[in-house]
């Protein structure tokens, strides 16, 4: 404002009734659509929203080692808040000269089931709603038909004579799809063969679902949830950790225990010995025995993916195909 001998006026302008008014309608504008756009996050958990820490965090393969020291205290104190419980939380590496493969004996498995319910305690997955890594088709005997196969079967005993049983997981792929098409790079695959998912970096778009063509993919509609006394304390980063609500995860060959040295949870609850794994680079090894000398099929081997997960089946005659006593489905769960 010009003063009346020409110069310039440093004053404040007069705030008229008026322009109180206006200006102060306009900040209240502002602030209430600010908690419009807010009001959502009333109804959030605060283990819903990341923290600044989380979500600066750097892609796992460019963590250094306090990165991941500093990552997995996190992680501890998140598990502790919410389960009540001092988690092992550790981030073990593939081990040197290891290639895992996975073979299973359709014609000794009788479709119990136990593989499913101990993949999902040892691995943390939810029960309510209760995810599953694993699926088993109950089919025809003579018949392949996956598209009419039933996974909700509810016998009164198992197995059925006039079908046979395939279960169904993550294949380990060589040529994974599911990695291809990851936009974010959440999910990568291990010198071991093991593909994994950093759970902290998926973004929860379900290309990854989409392109698997052996239904291995699960994501987190809703919250997890895991009763009290049920959480395994034993965890990995790249594994059984508790995930977020809007995530992708699938098995990992059980990578907390079969990189320290011990079988996948599947395996080791089997009661009929169907599961077998090791190391196919170990010319001495179990599994490579099976590759080189029984009946091995692989599932959709025309996609190309290149899987370290396949079926076996014994020669006839041998003492597996001595008929195997049914069990009780109350057992088998």
């Amino acid at each position: 404002m010009a003063s009346g001998d020409g110069s310039q006026s440093n004053a404040a302008p007069e705030l008229t009734r008026r322009g109180f008014l206006t200006k102060g309608a306009a900040a209240v504008a502002g602030v209430s659509a600010v908690a419009a756009a807010l009001s959502p996050l009333r109804h959030l958990d605060p283990d819903d929203v990341p923290s600044i820490e989380k979500f600066l965090q750097a892609h796992y393969k460019e963590m250094i080692t306090e990165d991941k020291e500093r990552v997995l205290a996190r992680i501890r104190k998140a598990v502790e808040r919410r389960h009540g419980v001092t988690p092992n939380v550790s981030d073990p590496p593939p081990l040197d000269g290891v290639e895992f493969v996975y073979g299973l004996n359709i014609s000794r498995c009788i479709g119990c089931r136990k593989c499913v319910h101990a993949c999902v305690q040892e691995n943390n997955q939810s029960r309510a709603p209760e995810l599953q890594y694993i699926r088993v088709l109950e089919m025809e005997k003579g018949s392949i038909d996956l598209e009419t196969a039933e996974h909700h079967y509810d016998s009164a005993q198992v197995p059925n004579p006039d079908k046979y049983y395939m279960p169904v997981q993550c294949h380990q792929c060589k040529e994974p799809p599911c990695v291809k098409v990851c936009p974010v790079e959440a999910t990568w695959q291990e010198p071991d063969g093991i593909t994994v998912i950093d759970y902290d970096w998926c973004i929860g778009c379900r290309y990854c679902e989409a392109a698997c063509p052996y239904w291995a993919r699960r994501f987190n509609f809703a919250k997890s949830e895991i009763p009290d006394g049920a959480l395994n304390p034993d965890m990995a980063y790249l594994s059984n950790r508790p995930r977020d609500k809007g995530v992708m995860e699938k098995c990992t060959y059980c990578l907390q225990r079969t990189r320290t040295g011990r079988l996948p949870a599947c395996l080791e609850v089997c009661p009929t010995g169907s599961r077998k794994f090791g190391n196919v680079l170990d010319p001495d090894s179990e599994i490579a025995y099976i590759i080189k000398h029984k009946r091995v099929y692989v599932l959709k081997e025309d996609v190309g993916t290149l899987p370290r997960f396949f079926y076996y089946f014994d020669e006839r005659g041998s003492r597996y195909h001595e008929p195997i006593a049914p069990v009780e489905q109350g057992d088998a769960t």
